[in-house]
This record gives structure tokens, C-alpha cells and sequence, in this order.
């Protein structure tokens, strides 16, 4: 359980870390803290030369440690040792992650840390237990699909969830023997770099894991560009992606893995629970105020029932108890920014000009900090950017239907594809419309991750390319080739 504490008496590692030692930097950005709007660190941005130091370090470790070549078991061991460190060191963590984000304490060492710690042990097994294959030939030959690390594996993470996005980036890429290059947000950097510090002394060959700090311009644009960095992974918004694609292109060619945005919607029926519906709905437009990419914003329901389901909606929505971070009581979150809380008010703004209605929120909050209250706006235009675009933040749209075709047209968005939920209790009904629905994870009568980490995260449309999580996160960071020896 966490406790509260005083913000100001946390000790940032202000720096990049490279090899085994933290470099001293001169901070450039400023970095305000979204409970209060204090400015309270600033953030370091590595250029070109710096990500190449970063880069010829990982080449160096891999070369000296034979990290991909050990035998498999002995990464399983070093990484099951690193996610006990991570599980021990839970409360610092969560302390150096709550003041730069979002994420109230409280939150963080029960949830996003011991997830964190899970996902590296989940991954750390796929080391001995994943091989290459014999494939069917005839008599005079043997056939055999040879799997290898990629070697140099360069990660990119959003401000979001600091700690869980990097478990999802070091997790696999490690396990499959790859050392690993990663610039966690400008906004959130610390608890990346505490990560890898822990990883030194859970005995991880130095250098394996080297963290940069800086923006997309120069230093993203450094690491996607990097010639001997041969694998991107990346978790952001599709316009950031889209950039990626870009900078790698006009370098030269090399495989990606693209988690990108959301609109993502959910979808309740008259024959439903509602209350655990609207419960379910809430809770997630709630959590993190939004702030997720697979954040169901779009609430499509059926005629019949909007009125109490939008109540219902209505009443639960300020149940939870907005703070700072760093009050273990707080349940609600601060948006990460002053421009990101204006950007969402602009949209409900022009929402409620061009005729929707707010039935509850549509502001920022009073006190301290970037807070804005849990929206619900509806009779919202399809063609409105309340519904068009990712807002992130806690901002849910309601819309109607009245058959399950007017549903599913709904439901269909022309950019996103990342999430979609569907409540109701037709089995037959459930089973059918997942068919139908174009997105890359669907929860029915439920909405979120949980911690089945087998299950794969990713998106149909712009919201990405491949898959986070699972078997398919591990297999993207291992490259195939085929081989045939003639007996």
C-alpha cells in the first residue's frame, strides 16, 4: 500500500544513461508538474551525436555479454531477478513517476508497477521456451526456419503510462536477446531511467539497456533514423507515427512495430446489464482522465435506453476523488499539460456551440493543476471532432442506434480501429458483431487490460502496425531465416 508524500523532496535523475552510468545533461525543456503546475525538473535532449553513443554502447554490450547468444535460460533468470527488483523498488517508482505524470500513487504500486514486474517475467520465459523450427522437405534436404535477435532495438514511449509503456518495450526485446536504445516522453523520463538502473543491479550486462531523454524532433528523429539501430517500436499518437514512418523511410528500411491512437467505441444494448455497463464505461473514460489510447470515448446505445444509461452515467461520473499524484487518496487524475487541457476544451467547446448537449462537465476544474472535469456530451454530429478525434482526455460522446446494422455503421470509424467494447447478453449477438467490428481488441461486457498478458494489443486502421503483449511481441523481436542443407 502507498502512502503520500512531499513532492519536493524527491531527487530526480536528471541525465542520460548510457552503459552503467547516469551522463550529466543541461536541461533544455521545462517540465511543470500536472497536479500543481509547478516547475520542478527540467529534461535534457540528446542529439544525434548522443543517440550514437547510446547506440555503438548497445552494439558493445551485445558483442562483450553475447547477451543474444547465452544460453536462453540464463536471460530468463537475469530478467526474473530484474522484475523482483522492480516489485522491491515499487514504492521509489511510483514516487519518481508520480510527480511527472498522471498517474496517482496510490495507483501506481498495485497496478502499473507489479504489472510492469509481470509483464518482464511473462516475457523473460519466452526465452527458452520459443525455438526455431524443422519444416517438411523431401528425403534429400533438411529445411529449418532459424530465429535470431535483431540486435540493436530502438524504443520510443509515451508520457501516458511511463513505467508500464517501457515493461512493454525492454520486456520482449530483452528476453529475445536484443540489447535496446529507448527515449521514454520528455514530460515523464524518470522512472525509465530508474528502470534500467535496477536492471545494472539485478546484474543485466551493462549497456544491454541505455535511456535518452529529449523530443521527437531531434532526438526520436535520431533513433528511428540510426543506421545500426535495426528495429523501431513505438507507442504514440498516429500523427507521431506517421512521422516515424517517414524518418525511417527517407534513412532506409527497417521493420516497425506502431501501437498508435484510438477512437474507440462501445457499444451497449437494451438486453445489457446497465448499470454494470454504465459502471464499466465510466470507470474507463475516468481512469487516467482519459488519457489512454484505447480510452472508450464513443458511446453508441440503443434508442430505448439512453436516457438511463446516460443518468446512470451521469451520477457515477464524480465519484471519484480528484487530487495531486501524490495523495495516496486521489482516484482522479490531472490532465499531463495546460496546452493538452486547452486542446480538450476547445473541442467541448465547439461541441457544445455546434448544438450538443453537456450533460454533465465541460469544464476545467477549479484549484491547482491541469484538471478537467468527466464529460458526457450528447445528440453530438458524427462529423463532430468530439467524436472524429482522439481528445485524451475524460471527454465520452452519445450517440444512438436502433438496430444492430445503424450500430455497427456507427461503430466504424474511418481512421481508428485500436478498441471497441460491446455490451450485451446475446451470446449469439456478442459472437456476431465482434466479427463485424474492425479493431484490433474487442472486450465484451467488460472494458480494459487485464493482466492476461498473452493476449496481444494492437490496432486495425492508423491506430498501428503489429502487436504489443503476447507471443507477438516477443516473435517481433526476432528475425527469421530459412535454411536448407542438402544430404
Amino acid at each position: 500500500m502507498s502512502t503520500s508524500f512531499d513532492p519536493d523532496s524527491i531527487s530526480f535523475p536528471v541525465g542520460h544513461f548510457i552503459g552503467d552510468r547516469l551522463l550529466d545533461a543541461q536541461p533544455v525543456i521545462d517540465m511543470h508538474r500536472p497536479s500543481d503546475g509547478h516547475l520542478y525538473a527540467g529534461c535534457p535532449v540528446a542529439g544525434a551525436d548522443l543517440v550514437d553513443q547510446a547506440v555503438q554502447t548497445a552494439k558493445k554490450a551485445l558483442k562483450d555479454s553475447n547477451w543474444g547468444g547465452i544460453r536462453p535460460r540464463e536471460r530468463t533468470i537475469a530478467l526474473q531477478r530484474w522484475a523482483d527488483l522492480i516489485n522491491a523498488e515499487a514504492e521509489a517508482l511510483a514516487r519518481l513517476e508520480a510527480v511527472s505524470s498522471t498517474r496517482p500513487v496510490g495507483h501506481l504500486v498495485a497496478g502499473d508497477i507489479a504489472i510492469t514486474a509481470e509483464q518482464i517475467r511473462f516475457f523473460a520465459e519466452f526465452a527458452d521456451k520459443e525455438s526455431s523450427a524443422l519444416v517438411p522437405t523431401d528425403d534429400a534436404n533438411l529445411g529449418m526456419i532459424v530465429s535470431e535477435p535483431y540486435g540493436v532495438v530502438g524504443a520510443i514511449t509515451p508520457w501516458n503510462f511511463p513505467i508500464s509503456m517501457a515493461g512493454w518495450k525492454l520486456g520482449p526485446a530483452l528476453a529475445a536477446g536484443n540489447a535496446i536504445v529507448i527515449k521514454p516522453s520528455e514530460m515523464t523520463p524518470f522512472s525509465t531511467i530508474y528502470l534500467a538502473q535496477l536492471a545494472i543491479k539485478a546484474g543485466l550486462p551493462a549497456g544491454l539497456i541505455n535511456v535518452v531523454l529529449g523530443d521527437g524532433a531531434t532526438t526520436g528523429n535520431a533513433i528511428t533514423g540510426h543506421p545500426d539501430i535495426a528495429k523501431i517500436s513505438f507507442t504514440g499518437s498516429t500523427i507521431a507515427g506517421s512521422a516515424i514512418m517517414t524518418n525511417i523511410a527517407r534513412t532506409g528500411v527497417k521493420p516497425m512495430t506502431l501501437e498508435l491512437g484510438g477512437k474507440s467505441p462501445q457499444i451497449v444494448f437494451a438486453d445489457a446489464d446497465l448499470e454494470k455497463a454504465a459502471r464499466v464505461i465510466t470507470q474507463n473514460i475516468t481512469s487516467n482522465a482519459g488519457q489512454a489510447c484505447v480510452a472508450g470515448s464513443r458511446l453508441l446505445v440503443e434508442d430505448s435506453i439512453a436516457p438511463q444509461i446516460a443518468a446512470l452515467i451521469k451520477a457515477q461520473a464524480l465519484t471519484a476523488r480528484a487530487g495531486p499524484t501524490w495523495d495516496a487518496a486521489t482516484q482522479y487524475s490531472p490532465i499531463i499539460s495546460e496546452r493538452q487541457r486547452a486542446k480538450i476544451s476547445s473541442i467541448v467547446d465547439a461541441a457544445i456551440s455546434a448544438g450538443a448537449e453537456c450533460l454533465t462537465g465541460g469544464r476545467m476544474m477549479d484549484g491547482d493543476g491541469y484538471f478537467y472535469a468527466p464529460t458526457l456530451l450528447a445528440n453530438v454530429d458524427q462529423s463532430s471532432p468530439a467524436v472524429t478525434e482522439e481528445i485524451f482526455g475524460p471527454v465520452l460522446t452519445m450517440q444512438t442506434f436502433r438496430s444492430e446494422d445503424e450500430a455497427m455503421a456507427l461503430a466504424d470509424h474511418p481512421t481508428y480501429g485500436l478498441a471497441a467494447g460491446l455490451f450485451t447478453s446475446d451470446l449469439s449477438r456478442a459472437i456476431r458483431l465482434t466479427r463485424r467490428l474492425q479493431a484490433g481488441t474487442i472486450w465484451v461486457n467488460r472494458y480494459g487490460r487485464s493482466r492476461d498478458h498473452i493476449l496481444p494489443t494492437g490496432g486495425y486502421k492508423q491506430s498501428g502496425i503489429g502487436k504489443d503483449l503476447g507471443r507477438e511481441a516477443y516473435l517481433a523481436n526476432r528475425k527469421t531465416k530459412s535454411v536448407l542443407i542438402g544430404l
